[in-house]
């Protein structure tokens, strides 16, 4: 893929993270490498000729912690040791050993599946890292951040059997047996669950939750998920896609077959959700989703929403746009007044009855 379609797609796509996106990041100290640019994907990542696989951003992590700012605890957990699956824990500081086996007195359980194309982050990046401490004090939940395998090493489906097989775990600790994970049978609601991503995260965990529709989990029950600024496409334009630079649809294409070979192309129902017959079948009862107004997928998402409403699904689905921003703005910029708002909206969904 030509360098100038990179530019410019990161010019109309990623405007909002430029002045942020060195924070957090660990750069690349290591010689230049001669060998010629097979794929370029920027800025999330470029592949040489060679096989080498340079990730331009989200490759520095942070151990976990008890935040000094928030007073958030985190740990790592294993999931598969295997298959490489893990995942963070989160804990406000509300938390108290007062809090009973019962499940009066417990906190609604909030899983998030991180965004970065399904090729670039993780769950122990400063960016998210920062944003779960946050979100977790605010909204008064214990969080489970997971930690999925990327491609190209591992290309979808993959994300979503190791999203699936984090879902399996969680719900494996609510029966207060003598291996559970205290930080989910003691303090986690299994009543009150809720599931949320940015970007390549929303579109798992939309995934997650059509999957649950048909695939029951014993011992929890998912309430609602937050989708923020998904990453969808499909091969026809839909509202003002159609008015982008035609690299952009051609960059989002380009990178959905890059990290799942073996699909179709963008009409792919793990793409592009209006495609899929069992949508109706989403396994919550109300949707909360995030649009940007400077985003290139903005008009995406306003077109989920419109497509699970006349689905048949029996949900309720809002979708909010926030003007003048960009693509996950709220995670290099939490402290403008549009991430605070975003983030209040998804404090209130969360309790919501």
């Amino acid at each position: 893929m030509p360098t100038m379609l990179s530019i410019i797609v990161f010019i109309v796509l990623f405007s909002s993270m430029a002045p942020t996106m060195s924070q957090g990041v660990a750069l690349d100290l290591s010689p230049p490498m001669s060998h010629a640019v097979a794929f370029d994907f920027s800025p999330l990542m470029k592949i040489y000729v060679n096989g080498t696989i340079e990730r331009l951003i989200g490759k520095s992590s942070v151990p976990p912690s008890l935040d000094p700012k928030t007073g958030v605890q985190s740990k790592d957990v294993a999931i598969s040791r295997k298959r490489g699956i893990s995942a963070r824990l989160y804990l406000p500081n509300t938390i108290t050993n007062s809090t009973t086996n019962s499940t009066q007195g417990k906190l609604p359980l909030l899983v998030y599946f991180h965004g970065g194309g399904f090729c670039v982050e993780h769950a122990s990046s400063p960016t998210y890292h920062n944003y779960l401490n946050s979100l977790v004090a605010a909204a008064n939940v214990v969080a489970v951040s997971v930690d999925y395998r990327l491609a190209p090493e591992h290309p979808l489906p993959i994300a979503y059997q190791d999203s699936w097989a984090a879902l399996n775990w969680v719900s494996s600790h609510f029966d207060g047996g003598n291996r559970s994970e205290e930080w989910l049978s003691r303090y986690a609601d299994p009543q009150r669950v809720f599931f949320s991503g940015d970007s390549a995260g929303a579109n798992i965990a939309h995934q997650m939750a059509l999957t649950l529709g048909s695939e029951r989990l014993n011992g929890f029950k998912l309430n609602g998920i937050v989708l923020v600024h998904p990453f969808f496409w499909g091969s026809q334009p839909v509202g003002a896609e159609a008015t982008l630079p035609v690299v952009v649809s051609l960059y989002m294409t380009a990178l959905w077959r890059f990290v799942n070979p073996s699909s179709f192309g963008p009409d792919d129902p793990l793409f592009n959700p209006a495609m899929d017959p069992k949508l109706r079948e989403l396994g919550c009862g109300k949707v909360l989703v995030f649009v940007a107004g400077k985003d290139a997928l903005k008009d995406r998402g306003l077109y989920y929403g419109d497509v699970l409403k006349k689905s048949g699904w029996k949900g309720v689905v809002e979708v909010i746009e926030t003007k003048g921003e960009g693509h996950v703005f709220h995670l290099f910029n939490p402290s403008n007044k549009n991430s605070e708002a975003m983030l209040e909206k998804i404090v209130s969904f969360l309790h919501q009855s």
